[in-house]
């Protein structure tokens, strides 16, 4: 499995227990849909490696989870600090008028029908999301906000934006 074909849900934070359990944080907007999960991709060593869930509790954006053939505090350890990843086929389906970050990949971005530029990818930085723009040449960081970001049309691969005032000169 490639990176690239994943959407990242997350990352394992610490052991739970002495079973083999561990905390993940789900990095996700809705938690209860990954309640069901078969499996997931855990980045070992630089590579996605599958591990199958015996059992998972979601508790707000956490999530106890037991991977099959992790028995022990020690295995669980190993585990710490690992990313997780789900194939993008495998994500829950979102409510109309929701998407999916990786959704915006490509959207080419409009303010008041003047085209901005197009959407190079999406960027976490310190907890904020940003779009990465090709604007002209260069790349400009349009935050992910709703203020700012006024209308996705995910299928039309159109975003419509209220920019505030200089942003596109910084």
């Amino acid at each position: 499995m490639r990176q690239d074909n994943c959407y990242r849900l997350g990352k394992v934070i610490k052991t739970h227990g002495l079973k083999g359990e561990v905390s993940i944080l789900l990095e996700v907007d809705y938690p209860d849909e990954y309640q069901n999960l078969e499996s997931v991709f855990l980045q070992q060593n630089g590579k996605l490696v599958p591990f199958f869930i015996e059992s998972i509790q979601t508790n707000s954006n956490k999530a106890i989870t037991k991977f099959e053939e992790v028995d022990s505090v020690e295995a669980a350890a190993g585990l710490v600090k690992s990313e997780i990843y789900l194939p993008i086929s495998l994500l829950p389906k979102l409510p109309e008028g929701k998407y999916y970050f990786h959704d915006l990949g490509g959207c080419e971005v409009f303010e008041n029908n003047r085209k901005i530029g197009s959407v190079k990818e999406v960027i976490g930085l310190n907890g904020n999301e940003f779009l990465n723009v090709d604007h002209d040449g260069k790349e400009v960081l349009i935050p992910i906000k709703d203020e700012i970001l006024t209308k996705v049309l995910v299928k039309e691969k159109r975003l419509e934006v209220a920019l505030p005032e200089g942003l596109l000169e910084l």
